[in-house]
Order: structure tokens, then sequence, then C-alpha cells
């Protein structure tokens, strides 16, 4: 199942690296950025998470927040967040259920074998949670800069 243009996306509700939960609910009225990532703190996911830290400026003056979503624990979005200082919301989905709502859990390619596991995608939505943007199998690097070009950020 994947996500398109247009869709409303899935409402979850998922704990940050305290444990306090967080739902998408609460940000209704502004554009959202929500990125997918398969685990903290290894070397694809910190290249991502560090481009959009070293991007946050552009975004925030746009109106966008971003949420990094990935299996992790709260423990290790504690460590990644703190060792990458990394300024926007991290959330963990150990059960994968917000993964798979989106369509960035499922069968991919790695290393010329197919594996179940996180599809790095990244998903914008406008102030009403309608889908303006889904991109599936994104790259951790230049990802950033391809998404602020689509944004015109």
């Amino acid at each position: 199942m994947t996500l398109n243009v247009g869709d409303k996306a899935p409402e979850f509700t998922l704990p940050d690296a305290s444990g306090a939960h967080h739902s998408l609910s609460e940000f209704d009225g502004k554009n959202v950025i929500v990125y997918f990532y398969p685990k903290a703190m290894t070397p694809g996911c910190t290249t991502q998470a560090c481009d959009f830290r070293d991007n946050m400026a552009a975004f925030t003056s746009k109106g966008y927040v971003v949420i990094g979503i990935s299996p992790d624990s709260g423990t290790d979005l504690q460590k990644f967040a703190e060792d990458e200082d990394l300024p926007f919301l991290l959330l963990g989905n150990e059960d994968k259920s917000v993964l798979k709502a989106y369509g960035a859990f499922g069968t991919k390619n790695m290393y010329g074998k197919e594996v179940q596991g996180v599809i790095r995608s990244t998903f914008v939505l406008d102030g009403n949670g309608v889908i303006t943007h889904a991109l599936y199998n994104v790259k951790a690097t230049r990802h950033v800069a391809m998404l602020r070009e689509k944004l015109g950020v």
C-alpha cells in the first residue's frame, strides 16, 4: 500500500525520546514534513537527519515543521538527537504500525536481496493534513536538497 498526492495523511500518536506522546493532529494548520528512516545512528540516517538539521532555518522560515519517524526506542532517539544536535521532533514506532500505514515498511531491495524493512520515505502535508508530496525510496544523500527544490524553499 502506498499513499498518493491528495490523500489524507493517516493520523498517528507516537512517543518521542522522553516518552511524551505526539499526534499528527497537533500540527493542524501547519505544513508538515514527515520523513521515515530505518535506524538512528546509522551512516545514511545520520546524513539525512543532519541535512534536515542544517536546513531547518529554510524550512521553518516557510512555515514547515519536520518530524522524523523510525522504529527506534526512546533511548536510541534521545541519543541520536543529542549526539547530532537535531532540532526537530523524532518519534519512535517500534511496532511499525505507522510505518505500514504510510507504506514506509515492506519489501525492499538491499544489496541485491529482497528484505522486509523501512522504506526511506518522505511526505509533505498541507495545513489540512493532505499529502502534497509522497516520496518513496528516497536516498539519504541529497534528499533534503531535492526536497527544498520541490518545495521552493
